[in-house]
């Protein structure tokens, strides 16, 4: 460690990709342990310089022997480093590796018992069934291996992707998302952290809402990005609309709006919702469900504000807890236009 003390982020990680790359394992651990203790000392700039440097091990280290190193992928990411680089690459390897987790369900049968080894016996054990069983499956035993590594190994990868797109940049960045969402959707039941990663992958950016209070009459035009679920959209448009001579009502307490933006995300006694809402054809808009479920009339998402039937009250402001939403008014639409919108509603 005490060789690292002079050394940038960038230099450490270049050194911990090398070593991953040769699978030279103390040496690895050496300059993992030297990127954590430098990183809080780090800047925006060199972390970022730091994620670069280990994109070459990431693309090319097994998926079996790469989840520490996506590991610290996001923890650079979350300190600060610019993840548009790597994202590719991370995007790459877990749409590859959940493709291949998802082949597993029929090998699975082959094999018979398939806990994950953990201890060398074991791994052994198990490669030998890989080796058995493989051909029976209709594979090659590097397929078989391949298939059997990514369901073990895959949802260590995932966290890689939480922390990029739970930042707009991210979202907008993002490649393959056709291929991802649908390797997420198959191992959705099966990679514990794939339903978190699917929920992201829905999440609308630069979004057009049409928000109609059906007691004020008043309709306006709103743009939605990063909003995680519906209980939080509750909260945001309460917050956006009440009050400042837009809808009459009580405005939300301040710490369900923190709870909902950037704040603690599970404030003392949860937080309620303000009103019943329901699309343009009078169907309820569930709180327990996420915006990109409110069909789209006209190229936006109409929502209806209608009086609460009783009050709802919730644990936690925000599914996601570094993901900063946006909710803006663009304008209040005129008499005529407003009116126009009610009379389509039922």
């Amino acid at each position: 460690m005490i060789g690292h003390r002079s050394h940038t982020l960038p230099e450490i990680c270049a050194d911990l990709a090398d070593a991953v790359l040769r699978l030279d394992g103390p040496e690895s651990t050496r300059n993992q342990r030297a990127v954590v203790d430098r990183v809080p000392l780090a800047d925006e700039a060199e972390l970022s310089a730091g994620l670069r440097k280990l994109g070459p091990a990431l693309d090319e280290v097994a998926l079996g022997n790469g989840g520490f190193l996506a590991t610290l992928a996001a923890g650079l990411i979350e300190m600060g480093a610019d993840p548009l680089p790597v994202l590719g690459v991370l995007v790459d390897r877990v749409a590859g590796g959940l493709e291949s987790a998802a082949q597993f369900g029929l090998f699975a049968d082959k094999l018979g018992d398939v806990s994950a080894p953990t201890s060398a016996d074991e791994y052994r054990a198990l490669r030998d069934r890989i080796v058995d069983a493989a051909p029976a499956a209709g594979l090659s035993v590097e397929e078989a291996g391949q298939i059997t590594q990514a369901w073990f190994s895959v949802n260590d990868w995932i966290p890689s992707l939480l922390l990029p797109l739970q930042q707009k940049r991210g979202r907008l960045a993002l490649p393959q998302r056709d291929r991802l969402t649908a390797a997420t959707i198959a191992m959705s039941e099966h990679a514990e952290d794939a339903p978190w990663l699917l929920g992201l992958l829905r999440v609308l950016d630069d979004e057009g809402l049409v928000v109609a209070h059906r007691e004020s009459g008043r309709v306006f035009e709103l743009t939605m990005s990063g909003v995680g679920d519906n209980i939080q959209l509750h909260v945001l448009l309460a917050a956006a609309l009440i009050g400042d001579d837009r809808i009459p009502g009580e405005r939300p307490d301040p710490s369900w709006v923190a709870a909902a933006t950037d704040g603690m995300m599970m404030p003392e006694g949860g937080v309620r919702t303000q009103f019943d809402l329901t699309d343009a054809s009078g169907a309820p808009i569930w709180a327990e469900g996420r915006p990109a479920d409110i069909p789209v009339v006209e190229g936006r998402r109409v929502i209806v504000l209608n009086r609460p039937s009783y009050s709802r009250a919730y644990n936690v402001g925000r599914l996601y807890p570094l993901m900063v939403p946006e909710l803006t008014v663009d304008r209040a639409l005129p008499a005529d236009e407003a009116a126009a919108w009610l009379a389509r509603l039922p």
